[in-house]
């Protein structure tokens, strides 16, 4: 393959005008269309169909696009890394993290970073699949999430464990609460992770074993949104310690009881790339 062509190929996708793009590359737009041509015969598919004036890919082109994507982005990576090593260009490293994750773990993971004048960092919140077809895509330089995830022969994910926290019974002060045979434990108001989650299943066997008989005023599987709930219902919570830090510190909530053998996993995943982006691993060197 000429990856000159891809390259052309490339920025004809981006925009969906040959016109525009021959500007932009400053080629002419008949030698532009003939460099499509040709990658397209050498493929032995169409990547365009014209609507109009505007070219609009085929399932061949969209799929085309993905890898020129990946393949271009390399390239810019290798270029910036080197160059950094070389002249000390400012860093940007941009981290996605699930919506479900406690914003108290995130804040300490980039620790590291806040005072580094040479650094910028990004930050977006999002689903989890948006967080791995974004790593995929290399829209963001390292992924945190509280799910782990498996790499195959197609995508070559890099999956570390960074903690595990417990999970504890946290509510207002002032409850008389010491052990899960705790009598008080019953027939009260609890916010709860949803079914779908560990936490909730592993309270949801303990709940039948003593027999709490939990009243579920609400179902949260965004953390901050749980927090709040915790520090503002009055009921009693299913939660991670690192969410509700700052209230625990204060006062504003008591941690009565350690699940056992309950915990919420944080992971970093990154995909397998011959150039790691250097803030990524002196990020992760403290949890080698």
């Amino acid at each position: 393959m000429n990856y000159k062509h891809l390259f052309y190929f490339w920025h004809v996708a981006e925009s969906g005008h040959l016109t525009q793009t021959a500007q932009k590359l400053h080629v002419s737009q008949s030698a532009l269309s003939a460099q499509i041509k040709q990658l397209e015969e050498w493929l032995g598919t169409p990547l365009f169909d014209r609507q109009g004036r505007q070219l609009v890919l085929t399932q061949a082109g969209y799929i085309a696009r993905q890898y020129a994507n990946r393949i271009f982005h390399e390239g810019e990576n290798l270029v910036k890394q080197l160059k950094q090593g070389i002249d000390g260009t400012d860093l940007v490293i941009r981290i996605g993290h699930a919506s479900t994750m406690s914003r108290n773990f995130v804040e300490a993971f980039i620790s590291d970073l806040v005072h580094q004048q040479d650094v910028q960092y990004r930050l977006h919140s999002m689903t989890p699949d948006q967080l791995f077809n974004e790593l995929a895509n290399h829209q963001i330089d390292l992924a945190l999430a509280n799910t782990n995830v498996r790499g195959s022969d197609k995508q070559l994910w890099q999956s570390r464990l960074l903690a595990r926290q417990p999970v504890s019974v946290i509510g207002p002060p002032g409850r008389d609460i010491e052990r899960l045979t705790d009598a008080s434990l019953r027939n009260k108001n609890w916010v709860l992770p949803p079914e779908n989650m560990p936490q909730r299943a592993a309270f949801d066997m303990l709940s039948a074993e003593y027999k709490w008989q939990p009243r579920v005023l609400a179902e949260a599987d965004d953390m901050a949104m749980l927090r709040l709930l915790a520090r503002d219902t009055g009921a009693l919570a299913v939660i991670p310690d690192v969410v509700v830090r700052d209230e625990l510190n204060n006062g504003q909530l008591k941690r009565y009881l350690t699940l056992p053998n309950v915990f919420e996993h944080f992971y970093a995943i990154t995909l397998k790339r011959p150039f790691e982006h250097p803030m990524v691993a002196r990020l992760l060197k403290r949890f080698a």
